[in-house]
């Protein structure tokens, strides 16, 4: 047993020994869940020009109304002070959409969008202050009319109005049971998940090329003339692609959470399942291993497996968005059992009996990609003695 663990360690000190594979285990991860989580939340980041087009007081005070409207409609409006600057803000991406004021009685507003129309959500928001912007100026208007005041005293008035006025409050209600565990979660908990996933099986399967080195450079026949049986070196390679993978699921379970606050629920549970998705990994690395030839070659196989798996599998986009045909498929992947048990973990609080189907379709897959993995393994070593 000394021997197996001496060449489990010895691998895991290889795999890394290559700084290479240190950004790709420590740093590459992490850049990712941070990605992922802004994206996340850069819907309500969306950003208006606006530009007073026209001469006269009336398009000036329906600027800064609409200005004001815009704000209170969840955007960060900014007043520009010509159309030309307003078109090149646009153009560069400082900008999603800009408004040109043309007149305001009657009241003629222009957009400006990136392409030929402005985004579907963000239009109709724009549109909607656009509207309000234009009642809340002839309500001015008219009260300044009827009072003999001036406009601006009216507009402190309704502000002071405004401000005395109980807030009306909304409570959003979703019908949708998917959508409303993704509210419940924090903006970097959805893609830490996916990306626990990704790296854990394709860093696995990058470690191949240790096997493939060690073949020839005269590594394993140097340990088979050591007093060490073939099934001791089989168990050793394939507990050195186990250790590679539960270092790296561990690794980002515990930056992820402290770093980000991910919240992974039940920490055992999930790294059972964490553990047997790597099992899968480590079969799946011994057959490249033995199967490829050349290092460059496996790296590239064990790459273009690793992403096309995790794709079709969830872990870069959630399983939930699949359409129905697209997601029976990515049931032959390890990938979608383990996002599953994650799922059901870290949304749900579900514990070790909520995830045994999913722990026991993994555990099938396991044996084998282990099973064949260690028969080539062995085939391979009796050609070298």
């Amino acid at each position: 047993m000394s021997a197996v663990v001496a060449i489990a360690v010895h691998e895991l000190k290889r795999f890394l020994a290559d700084r290479f594979n240190l950004f790709f285990v420590l740093v590459l991860p992490m850049i990712l869940v941070v990605v992922l989580g802004l994206q996340a939340t850069s819907q309500s980041a969306s950003s208006v020009g606006v530009v007073d087009g026209a001469a006269g007081d009336g398009a000036a005070t329906l600027t800064t109304v609409l200005v004001d409207q815009l704000e209170a409609a969840g955007l960060e409006a900014t007043a520009y002070p010509d159309e030309e600057e307003l078109a090149d803000a646009v153009t560069e991406g400082a900008l999603d959409v800009g408004v040109v004021v043309r007149s305001a009685e009657p009241a003629e507003l222009e957009m400006v969008a990136p392409g030929e129309e402005a985004p579907p959500g963000l239009d109709q928001l724009v549109r909607g202050a656009a509207d309000s912007a234009v009642v809340e100026l002839g309500r001015r208007q008219a009260l300044a009319g009827a009072a003999e005041v001036s406009p601006d005293d009216v507009a402190a008035a309704l502000a002071r109005a405004e401000e005395q006025r109980d807030p009306v409050t909304v409570d959003v209600r979703s019908t949708d049971p998917v959508m409303q565990e993704f509210a419940s979660m924090g903006r970097f908990d959805i893609g830490a998940g996916g990306q626990l996933l990704l790296f854990v099986f394709l860093n696995t399967l990058t470690a191949a090329s240790a096997t493939i080195q060690a073949r020839r450079s005269g590594a394993l026949r140097r340990v088979m003339a050591a007093p060490v049986s073939a099934r001791q070196v089989v168990a050793g390679q394939a507990l050195g692609r186990f250790v590679v993978a539960v270092f790296q699921g561990v690794y980002i379970m515990a930056a992820s959470s402290l770093l980000f606050g991910v919240e992974w629920g039940n920490l055992a549970v999930v790294s059972v399942v964490v553990a047997v998705f790597g099992l899968v990994a480590a079969g799946v690395a011994l057959l490249i291993g033995v199967l490829m030839d050349g290092e460059g070659v496996a790296s590239g196989v064990a790459v273009g497996v690793g992403l096309v798996l995790a794709a079709l599998g969830g872990s870069m986009v959630p399983l939930e968005f699949f359409p129905e045909t697209m997601r029976r498929f990515a049931y032959l992947t390890p990938h979608a059992w383990a996002y599953e048990a994650i799922a059901e973990v870290q949304r749900r609080g579900g514990g070790l009996v909520d995830v045994l189907p999913q722990v026991g379709v993994l555990a099938g897959m396991a044996a084998v990609v282990l099973v064949l993995g260690t028969w080539a393994l062995r085939r391979s070593l009796g050609r070298v003695m």
